[in-house]
């Protein structure tokens, strides 16, 4: 079962094999032995013996087939344990209840590498993700990174750690025997030219067979494409933040709280211990420092990567990030002692190359750093050489800290290569401990379309209004995940100068990883994809680290689909029979070795006869590498609780196993419990059932996909996935809202089964007109990807004669528009097209046909009204063919594709993947009024039709799709949506639709819609692929359905377990500080923590509550039995008071009491 996005490169298998190879090979190389430690002493063992049994069995890489293989589908998943916080661990090696010590929990979540880009503004009296650094004054910048590959410069990647000589004959030997003799190897004039390399960047003619020789070559890994990085800089007014609805809002204008980082995060306690960060090595990759600066007397080394011959900091990012780490005066940063390692990768005009950075992250390997910062991202995660090295950079125990991206608050903006699992990804909040509206959100898109995203970030800490170091002296308040990125950095290498003394060193990527996540503080009202683990808390990862022992643990550490916010978006949708399988995705983190496996399979464990109801299986890594892997659950219901309603519990167990360390004897060993708990109810009535199509949707980022809207300036590639829980989340709200059921398809057409939709299993025709009144829907939304012919043909049956429905909303689709938007990069002098446009249509209309639609290709734009509603069309399309029984609205819009193509053209164009207007101003020249080019004249089209089949499915088509779409949202019609679903779902015909009365048909030109010859998308298409006879496209063999094998379930867990564990109280909601020596003066929040524990102790859930309860009620029993006499008396005097005795009558039993012994009682009741 596969969870991983996967390359559709041809080559892809080839290129797994030589990178598993290569982390062999690399461990064990000896020419690369003066220059850097091995890998990880205690793994010297375990990789002989890999190498020694490769060479028995005469193979290079089978024993290591899966050992990287985690690397390109990662799931992410924390586990928290703390013990002196009533926190249980039975997912650690050591158990909460045997040591005080050994309490520690946790895990991070990453995934490959790549750079790009980073949005960040910057103002002194508002609050903007910032990634450069100004002086204080009323300017605003934006910053925006973008990757684009050099034409005919390609990375060459080896095995190994070669000399320049070496290398050099290796290449020559490939090209020599291709008949190549036009190529030309880039001399890099940097520091590593002193020291082995395991790459070269080579420029010759771009010949696919040129490139397959030389990754056949048994030395070369990999060739991929050379890419520079850009950091645009825009100037701009100071204007309201924009909101995902539209609607604009002030910012707050009020003079901001800045924030002292170091004493915020209460840094001086460890100072006055004697932690600062001294022995620490810390690297820093931006855009360099200013010599002689006042802050920073402890910087051990500046070197220049770039092209310029100077390494001064003239922008001033790199040397806030390095004052928020390291400074000493004035605005001091978290570890003052640390020493700064300064590398300049970014020019003064904000340009990269993947092999400036690839350079330097092998010297600093060579320098063997401990923390790396890098306060910088993108979207693109398959810069695959870039990835490599950030593996390489983990491997050798470097601690990677970066910014998770500036692209808030959509979800499904997580930037590289802080989505990695080995990666600590940082996100930003305020002084008031919200999420900042600007840091960015999960979850992972690496995963889809067969998979589900990872938790990220891993952790948020504040990010709004730092104070740091200014250019020349003095300090400045800046903003931006770019900003949280070098607090956690910071943090770190506090952390780590506080165990410098341990023996073994516990010092890795996994350890303080653990540490961080397992003492960060739950937020309330934010969930897992806004804050990972929660706030940093740096004195509980203080006391949690230096009681540390290595272990595994997982992240998140438990789960729980009826917590809600945290486990959104799986609180929000209970499971129930037949439905699609619900993924999570666990990180596994191993905080024992570089390199782990886990021991045999893991085991599902019910806790009780209902959970026999819940059916597990899972995919996972079986070699960890380096320091992590996954663990994918896909769950499903059994076919016993059709009708079952109520929560189902239970443990997964698996063990992970790491090479015993030089002075043992046995290998170590973690065995890890994951709760779960779900909430099941009885299976949804058909019309209320949605299958949302995620497999025909293509993320970024694999070539240049356009924005669906053509005006939109910012973010002009399509990179969040369009996934319903992404870029789509707003609509998947209103769509529970509404009593929708949404299941996500992974899978193509073929693999579900559309009589749990429809009515195909029934063949009684009274009883098939009866259930005609509940039909599923399955819901197209933007769809880049192409179709299986086997996929047609069973959509057309199951629509016909299964009564399934059928909704689509399409995109704009123009070849003459799509060359338009294409621009001339001079600086990889290279043109740049669209792969496709808005949407595929020229695939939508091959799908669509037999069903008699078709959608053409004229570019719409515009407002109008449907019913009491005004709408937005932003950049659609039309329908030119449609049944004549069917249904048809048209509005007058403007021919916005013929606005574009008119447009003049200019020969230097912003080197963006957008169109926008304003982009053709010329600077000092006023801006040209396309208005006065040409007038656009509103023509009336039919933009939406309804039609029901002879079957009884609905079909329902929309030409546009940004009214549901998140990103740049100008006006909702979720409301459309809605009843689009009422049509399709029933019998009925919305009110919306009756009114408006227009039935005409078209009589329009049905125009054959054809891919650009340009177009690459067989490269990125899981549907399509070159052939390689005529230069054409065909299609690929239909894969197979991937199906769920659950596990057999094993006996409960919590019959093995203390009687006084509850399983569910592995989860944390916001665990309280500790009052010890080392945090007693850290504020908490006493009514929260009181609220708390109320909810938590007076709850059936608490296995002590109802022997307390009892026993409370025996005492109380108890002492009423000795004390009756004295308690008669009490109640005889609160009734009666003094005079009772005397007004007694002359055949009471009751003594009479003597004033004096009255007295004494009553004296004796008011003493306290």
């Amino acid at each position: 079962m596969s969870r991983k996005r996967k390359n559709s490169d041809s080559n892809n298998n080839e290129h797994d094999n030589k990178q598993r190879q290569r982390m062999t090979t690399y461990h064990l190389n000896n020419i690369f032995q003066t220059t850097q430690q091995k890998l990880y002493d205690g793994s010297k063992n375990f990789f002989r013996k890999l190498k020694d049994a490769a060479l028995n069995n005469g193979t290079k890489s089978n024993p290591m087939v899966s050992l990287c293989s985690s690397m390109h589908c990662t799931v992410s998943i924390i586990s928290t344990c703390d013990y002196c916080e009533k926190q249980y661990c039975s997912n650690h090696l050591t158990s909460c209840s045997q040591s005080w010590t050994t309490m520690v929990s946790v895990l991070h979540n990453s995934l490959f590498l790549c750079l790009l880009f980073f949005i960040t503004t910057i103002n002194t009296e508002e609050v903007f993700p910032c990634n450069l650094t100004a002086n204080i004054d009323e300017q605003n910048f934006s910053v925006q990174y973008e990757a684009k590959a050099i034409q005919d410069e390609f990375i060459v990647q080896f095995t190994g750690y070669y000399n320049e000589l070496t290398r050099s004959n290796y290449l020559a030997h490939v090209f020599q025997r291709n008949h190549v003799f036009d190529y030309e190897i880039v001399k890099r004039k940097n520091l590593m030219q002193r020291y082995p390399s395991d790459f070269d960047i080579v420029r010759f003619n771009n010949d696919d067979q040129v490139i397959e020789a030389l990754k056949k070559h048994p030395l070369i890994r990999a060739v991929n494409a050379h890419r520079q990085i850009i950091r645009h800089i825009h100037h701009a007014k100071i204007e309201g933040d924009n909101d995902v609805n539209g609607n604009r809002r002030k910012l707050h204008r009020s003079p901001p709280n800045h924030i002292r980082i170091a004493e915020s995060l209460q840094a001086p306690k460890l100072w006055k211990m004697g932690h600062r960060g001294a022995g620490i090595h810390v690297a820093i990759f931006d855009t360099g420092i200013q010599d002689g600066h006042p802050h920073f007397p402890n910087i051990a080394e500046v070197t220049n990567w770039t092209d310029e011959k100077n390494d001064h900091d003239t922008i001033g990012h790199g040397l806030f990030v390095a004052g928020v780490i390291g400074s000493n005066k004035e605005c001091l940063g978290i570890a003052p002692e640390a020493q700064l390692h300064i590398f300049k990768v970014f020019t003064n005009n904000q340009i990269s190359y993947t092999s400036w950075f690839l350079d330097a992250f092998n010297y600093a390997i060579v320098k063997k750093v401990h923390v790396l910062n890098l306060s910088i991202g993108g979207p693109d995660f398959m810069d695959q050489p870039f990835i490599d090295k950030v593996w390489d950079l983990t491997s050798n125990s470097i601690i990677l800290v970066s910014a998770i991206g500036n692209d808030g608050p959509l979800y499904g903006t997580l930037n590289n290569p802080a989505d990695q699992m080995d990666v600590i990804g940082v996100g930003s909040i305020t002084v008031d401990d919200a999420i900042s509206r600007f840091s960015s959100r999960g979850m992972t898109t690496w995963e889809l379309p067969s998979g589900y995203g990872r938790m990220k970030p891993d952790l948020v800490t504040y990010g709004s209004f730092v104070r740091g170091s200014n250019l020349v002296s003095g300090c400045k308040v800046l903003s931006g995940t770019s900003v949280a990125s070098p607090v956690v950095a910071g943090a770190v290498a506090l952390l780590a100068s506080s165990v410098l003394h341990r023996t073994p060193n516990i010092i890795n990527p996994a350890s303080l990883k653990q540490a961080l996540l397992a003492s960060a503080h739950r937020l309330r009202h934010a969930n897992m994809f806004e804050q990972g683990h929660g706030k940093l808390n740096l004195l509980r990862a203080f006391r949690i680290l230096n009681q540390y022992v290595p272990q595994a643990s997982l992240s998140p550490s438990y789960i729980d689909f009826t917590e809600c916010p945290y486990f959104w978006p799986y609180c929000l949708q209970p499971l129930y029979h037949s439905a699609m399988p619900i993924i999570v995705n666990v990180t596994i983190l191993n905080g024992m070795d570089v390199v782990g496996e886990v021991v045999g399979q893991p085991q599902w464990h019910p806790q009780d006869s209902n959970g026999q109801h819940l059916e597990l299986s899972f995919d996972f890594s079986t070699k960890l590498w380096p320091w992590s892997g996954y663990l994918a659950i896909s769950m499903t219901v059994h076919r016993t609780a059709a009708e079952f309603e109520g929560t189902v519990q239970g443990h997964v167990t698996l063990t992970v196993e790491s090479p015993a360390k030089d002075s043992e004897s046995f290998a170590q060993r973690s065995d890890l419990v994951l709760p779960i708990r779900v909430r099941i109810i009885p299976t949804p009535v058909r019309s209320h059932r949605i299958l949302w199509d995620q497999y025909h949707s293509i993320g970024y980022p694999p070539g240049y996909f356009p924005r669906d809207d053509l005006k939109q300036k910012k973010d002009p590639l399509d990179w969040n996935g369009d996934h319903i829980h992404t870029n789509f989340r707003h609509a998947y709200e209103h769509l529970r809202n509404a009593g929708y059921f949404v299941e996500v398809l992974g899978q193509p057409y073929t693999c579900f089964d559309a009589s749990l939709y429809g009515n195909g299993l029934l063949s009684f025709s009274l009883v098939k007109l009866f259930f005609n009144f509940f039909k599923g829907t399955l819901l197209v939304v933007d769809p880049e990807e192409e179709f299986f012919d086997q996929e047609i043909a069973k959509l057309h049956n199951d629509v016909v004669n299964n009564s399934l429905s059928l909704i689509v909303f399409a995109d704009w689709y123009n070849a003459s528009v799509m060359k338009r938007v294409q621009f001339y990069d001079e600086n990889t002098r290279q043109w740049w097209l669209p792969e496709t446009g808005g949407a595929n249509l020229p695939a939508l209309n091959k799908m669509m046909k037999p069903l008699g639609i078709a959608l053409g290709d004229t570019v719409l734009e515009g407002n109008y009204e449907l019913g009491e509603h005004m709408i937005y069309y932003a950049s659609g399309t039309h329908i030119v063919r449609f049944p004549a029984d069917g249904y048809l609205i048209y509005r007058p819009l403007n021919d916005q594709g013929e606005t574009i193509i008119q447009m003049p053209v200019s020969p230097h164009m912003p080197q963006q993947r957008h169109l926008n207007l304003e982009d053709h101003e010329r600077p000092k020249k006023p801006q040209i009024d396309i208005e006065s080019i040409m007038k656009p004249h509103p023509i009336s089209m039919p933009i939406l039709g309804l039609v029901e089949s002879a079957g009884g499915g609905r079909i329902a088509v929309y030409g546009d799709s940004n009214c549901i779409d998140s990103v740049h949202l100008v006006r909702d019609c979720y409301w459309l949506l809605l009843a689009l679903l009422e049509f399709t779902t029933s019998s009925r015909v919305p009110k919306l639709f009756l009114q408006l009365d227009e039935n005409r048909q078209m009589d329009l030109d049905v125009p054959e819609l054809q891919q650009l010859n340009t177009s690459r998308l067989h490269i990125f298409s899981r549907v399509i692929e070159k052939n390689p006879l005529d230069n054409t496209t065909r299609q690929r063999p239909l894969p197979q359905c991937i199906v769920s094998k659950p596990v057999k379930s094993s006996e409960p867990l919590a019959n093995t377990l203390p009687s006084n564990m509850n399983i569910m109280k592995y989860q944390n909601p916001s665990m309280p500080n500790e009052d010890d020596t080392v945090v007693a003066s850290v504020m908490i929040d006493t009514s929260e923590t009181s609220s708390r524990f109320r909810k938590t102790f007076f709850s059936l859930r608490n296995p002590m509550f109802i022997p307390i309860l009892f026993g409370s009620f025996g005492v109380l029993c108890a002492f009423i039995i000795f004390c009756r006499a004295q308690l008669y008396r009490l109640f005889i005097f609160i009734f009666y008071g003094n005079g009772f005795y005397d007004r007694r009558s002359g055949s009471s039993r009751l003594k009479q009491i003597t004033k004096h012994k009255q007295y004494h009682y009553m004296t004796a009741l008011n003493k306290p």
